[in-house]
């Protein structure tokens, strides 16, 4: 969902229930909403954006298993391949006493995987300059934004009159 080369309407509210019930009316009304911007979850949101659930836990479970085999198999190679010493009694490939360093790795590959994964997935990252609607949509305030890229006169006319009628506190529109 890029917003580059896009002409954006959209509403500011100061209040999370006020923004819900917006939402709920413009599903009512058929609109169809570009975003919802929040400075935190709101609960109940997602459903009314029929937003699909993350996928981000399967790729966390697929990294989790590459740390997993990767120490599993290291240690064995390591301890029954390589330099096969005895270390008080102990058999060759002790699997018992892996299992700490595997459980490290199973969760620090797991972790950076993830963390890679959400920042391609959302094009953010180190060097990325993403759009910035209004710097008060990170602290206190929250917005419901149109594209209005396309949209005739009558159109935005009638977006105007959809967030006078919610509650928003302010309307604006922005080229980005």
């Amino acid at each position: 969902m890029s917003l580059r080369n896009k002409k954006l309407i959209y509403g500011i509210y100061g209040d999370d229930h006020d923004v819900l019930e917006a939402v709920k009316h413009a599903n009512s009304k058929e609109l169809d909403i570009h975003d919802v911007y929040s400075p935190f979850p709101i609960h109940g949101l997602d459903p009314l954006l029929k937003l699909k659930e993350s996928r981000l836990h399967i790729g966390g479970f697929i990294f989790g298993m590459i740390g997993f085999l990767t120490a599993l198999g290291f240690m064995s190679w390591v301890h029954a391949v390589d330099w096969p010493n005895v270390f008080g009694g102990k058999p060759y490939w002790a699997l018992p006493s892996f299992i700490p360093i595997i459980f490290e790795v199973t969760v620090l590959f797991a972790s950076i995987g993830m963390v890679v994964t959400y920042f391609i997935v959302n094009g953010q990252g180190p060097g990325v300059v993403n759009p910035v609607l209004d710097d008060r949509l990170t602290d206190d305030k929250f917005a419901i934004v149109f594209d209005a890229t396309e949209s005739s006169d009558s159109e935005l006319d009638h977006l105007q009159d959809f967030f006078s009628q919610s509650g928003a506190e302010e309307v604006h529109t922005k080229s980005l």
